[in-house]
């Protein structure tokens, strides 16, 4: 039997025997069945079928391409679109479902025929039909190739289940036919794996469009769109996270809106579904698992208690050495591997759930030494924080704390960056780990926590067990000379803190170097630690010199937090110094470093905002400094650290005394926590407002009298307790103070403008107005620079005559007393001085703000200028943090004092 329709005899030999013909149109396939009507027919659409434009469009513009493939994992809505897609279009347009046993090239011809006949676009009798199921002749496909290259419509051939179809040969024979056909064929794959076409060849002509996974995957909109075809109601955030945990997928999104319509509560169910037992877990074990051989099923199983996962790790899992061309296949299959790239995988997220529970009925009492295997693997790889999850997840808490403590990363208990997800991993480890790397993660935790009791319990335990020099120790002795440095900072021992960091500089020699640079938060922490140490103990050049160190270390991101907190120690060295602008812009500078993207701020002792509600007050801004104490109020750690509780206890006293509460601020001025030293300065200040206290209230004996301990070592203390000597009758007890200060040239301008007007009330006092007044005028120079304004508001009446006289009052005029009106003009309304500090706003900002000064709501700001009210908001958040205010009156207030409205 041949493979086309042809006589073998001529009209003149009438005699000779018939040759059986083959009918033009046959009824079955090669093997003798009937065609299967079924497979040319577009599967139908169910009701709830979403059609989605998007895709209908992007399959539009394939058409000016002669090949389509529509790749995706089961499930992913492939069929269903193409379908969609194909029954909107004019004739002709051919569908062939193909099957398992169209695996021959004579059979699969004969359905691609059948279906170009079943659409309207037969081939003539001179193509024939294959006779034989197992091959095909390459005339007939070279005469329907030149007659679909001759057609002046295009035939669409849709091949739907294409993965099936697993020849070779058959795949080179539809190459040659799409060939061939030139724009007479267009030809749409749709298939779970890739097809044999050598796709490379048609992309690099601009002949192929590609429809994947990524494209197939459902947008949270057209989820919500979904949802509602069964039914159900989901606005669009909660039907984002249904997204990202389906990864999109069609019929993951489909079969939980199903079982949601049974639940009492559909949006609970589909917030809080259990993936393993639901009919997305029989759709997948069916479809993806159960189909694969059982090396496949195997790994699949024991990946799964994976997060990601490379075919090394992979092996370590199963004990086997094949994983790298089982994942290639899986992945290269659409079995729901998904590529990472650099031979990393990881599972869709309900398929990882749903393995993990089928491994715990599988192969029970298995996933512990999975999770064991992969934190051995990792560890040695190099990968830490999924060491330390799988470490946990195994229960081995010694291992996870021992890499945790020889990476030397002890230090990320600190930083803001992985400190949440550490201190939660740890918080489960039980008593059952003994180690000394457990003792030390232990009391890294309390003391991140400030539980000093408990956390210097176990630093000692620790330290007992990791005291020898051996050298495998050195990772854990430098992690424990930084928790000595911290236990020192916050028990406020001075000492303590320099053993410590003299001890780290010991052992940095012995740790590999590697280490030290992969985790340069170490060396912040200790810096910083040693400097605040350092400044509670008065050595304020000792301290600036570790804090600023640690500030002009590089600027990554695990350091970020702890070189914020000691830009705001020198913040507050600045202020101490009497250096207002110098302290407020340091303060201000820390707070950005702590807002940029990825890093949470944590509950710090806010001694940057101290520092500006100090300054504040210093400039007579009483409502600011409130807000920013306010503030710092809702940061309760920060009064378990000596320096932020003094400086909390300063700021916050000066606002009592300026506001005439003295008693309170008595009260306010102890800083209430327990130190091993005493700090001459915070002791110095709480002298001061104790004093204070009794000159406000006639006591001006035991005003001098508390001022006994304060000396020259402090140069802002000493100019204060000079100026409530003068203000209590003791002159000469006023300048003997002032001479006895050593400043060293580094005392800034509230010190010398203090000591200026104490000096210029003893003349005043001894009648010696010139002096007075010329010490009066160099005050005011150097106050306007840092529009310094409480000395001269604290100096009492003796001052008002000599800013009354026209020399004295120009220079107070505009930013200390209204100015003078000039040659009988309108008297000018009191303004500030430019600022010392620039502020920039974008021109976005400045808008809002503007509309902010016209008593406008966020709703009515947003709609002026065309944007959301988030846009409003985030604008919003920027202008308080780089005014240093957080309510919106402030913000107007402290613009208009900026000029910058």
């Amino acid at each position: 039997m041949t493979e086309t329709h042809e006589n073998a005899q001529g009209p003149s030999a009438p005699t000779a025997p018939t040759v059986p013909v083959i009918p033009a149109v046959p009824c079955a396939d090669p093997q003798g069945d009937p065609f299967l009507r079924t497979r040319f027919a577009f599967p139908a659409r169910p009701a709830t079928f979403l059609r989605r434009q998007r895709l209908l469009d992007h399959l539009d513009q394939a058409r000016g391409t002669p090949l389509t493939l529509v790749n995706g994992a089961a499930g992913a809505g492939k069929t269903l679109l193409a379908a969609d897609w194909a029954a909107g279009l004019p004739p002709p347009v051919a569908w062939l479902t193909v099957e398992a046993g169209d695996r021959h090239p004579g059979l699969f011809w004969a359905y691609v025929l059948q279906a170009l006949r079943a659409c309207g676009a037969p081939a003539s009798d001179a193509v024939g039909v294959p006779a034989d199921a197992t091959r095909v002749d390459q005339r007939l496909l070279a005469r329907l190739a030149a007659e679909l290259n001759d057609r002046d419509r295009p035939v669409i051939l849709v091949l739907d289940e294409y993965d099936r179809v697993t020849d070779p040969e058959i795949t080179e024979q539809l190459e040659f036919v799409l060939h061939h056909a030139g724009r007479g064929l267009h030809l749409v794959l749709v298939t779970r794996t890739e097809p044999l076409l050598p796709l490379h060849r048609y992309r690099a002509a601009g002949e192929l469009t590609e429809i994947r996974a990524a494209e197939l995957a459902f947008t949270p909109e057209e989820a919500v769109a979904l949802l509602e075809l069964h039914g159900l109601s989901l606005p669009v955030h909660a039907a984002g996270a249904l997204v990202d945990r389906t990864r999109g997928w069609a019929a993951g999104l489909r079969l939980s809106a199903l079982a949601a319509l049974e639940s009492p509560d559909p949006e609970l169910y589909l917030k809080e579904f259990e993936a393993d037992r639901s009919t997305v877990a029989d759709f997948l074990l069916a479809e993806v698992l159960k189909g694969q051989p059982e090396e496949t099923q195997g790994l699949l199983l024991r990946v799964g208690v994976l997060e990601r996962f490379c075919p090394d790790l992979a092996n370590a899992l199963t004990l086997r050495t094949d994983a790298e061309p089982i994942l290639a296949g899986l992945h290269r299959d659409n079995a729901f591997v998904e590529h990472l790239g650099h031979s990393w995988y990881q599972l869709h997220p309900l398929f990882g759930e749903i393995l993990r529970a089928h491994l715990r009925e599988r192969l029970p009492g298995l996933e512990p030494e999975l999770h064991r295997r992969a934190a051995r693997w990792l560890r040695r790889s190099g990968f830490l924080p999924e060491t330390l999850a799988h470490g946990a997840a195994a229960g081995d808490w010694d291992f996870a704390a021992g890499a945790l403590v020889d990476d030397l990363a002890i230090g990320q208990l600190f930083t803001g960056l992985r400190s949440g997800d550490l201190t939660e991993l740890f918080s489960l480890m039980g008593p059952e780990a003994r180690s000394p790397a457990a003792d030390l993660v232990r009391a890294a935790r309390d003391l991140s926590r400030y539980d000093l009791d408990r956390g210097l319990a176990r630093l000692r335990h620790a330290g007992e067990h990791v005291a020898d020099d051996a050298p495998e120790q050195a990772a854990a002795q430098l992690s424990c000379a930084l928790l000595e440095a911290l236990a020192a900072r916050l028990t406020g021992c001075p000492p303590r803190a320099e053993r410590a960091a003299e001890r780290a500089d010991e052992l940095r020699q012995e740790v590999p170097a590697h280490l030290l640079d992969e985790h340069p938060e170490l060396t912040v922490l200790l810096l910083t630690h040693l400097g605040s140490a350092r400044l509670w103990a008065g050595r304020f050049e000792d301290a600036r010199a570790a804090l600023t160190a640690a500030v002009g270390l590089p600027g990554r991101a695990c350091t970020l937090l702890p070189r914020e907190d000691s830009m705001e120690h020198l913040a507050l060295l600045d202020y101490l110094n009497g250096w207002l602008g110098r302290a407020e812009r340091k303060a201000l500078a820390a707070v950005p470093e702590a807002e940029r993207p990825g890093l949470p701020r944590p509950s710090g002792s806010g001694i940057g905002q101290l520092v500006l509600a100090a300054v504040a007050v210093d400039r007579h801004e009483l409502g600011r400094a409130q807000a920013l104490l306010d503030e710092t109020a809702r940061l309760p750690s920060g009064t378990r650290d000596p320096v932020a509780a003094a400086g909390r206890a300063l700021a916050t006293a000066r606002l009592l005394l300026v506001r005439g509460k003295a008693r309170a601020a008595v009260e306010a001025a102890d800083p209430a926590v327990a130190a091993a030293v005493a700090s001459p300065w915070a002791a110095g200040y709480e002298a001061l407002v104790a004093s204070a206290a009794h000159l406000a209230e006639g006591r001006p004996g035991e005003a001098a009298e508390v001022l006994q301990g304060v000396s020259g070592d402090q140069p802002a203390c000493a100019v204060e307790a000079a100026a409530i000597h003068v203000a209590a009758g003791r002159a000469g007890a006023a300048i003997d103070l002032l001479d006895s200060i050593r400043t060293g040239g580094r005392a800034g301008p509230a010190v010398t403008v203090r000591a200026a007007l104490v000096r210029a009330q003893a003349a005043e006092q001894a009648r010696d107005t010139a002096t007075a007044h010329k010490l009066v005028a160099h005050a005011l120079l150097d106050a306007r620079r840092e529009r310094l304004r409480r000395p001269f508001l604290d100096a009492g009446a003796w001052i008002r005559p000599l800013l009354a006289t026209p020399p004295l009052h120009e220079l107070a005029a505009d930013w200390l007393t209204p100015g003078l009106p000039r040659h009988g003009g309108q008297p000018r309304p009191e303004s500030l001085s430019p600022p010392l500090v620039a502020v920039e706003l974008s021109g976005r900002e400045r808008d809002v703000l503007e509309r902010l000064a016209r008593m406008m709501s966020t709703e009515e700001v947003a709609a002026d200028l065309y944007v959301s009210v988030n846009t409003v908001k985030t604008h919003l958040k920027s202008v308080y943090r780089k005014l240093a205010v957080n309510r919106r009156g402030d913000a107007v207030r402290r613009a208009r004092d900026l000029r910058l409205l």
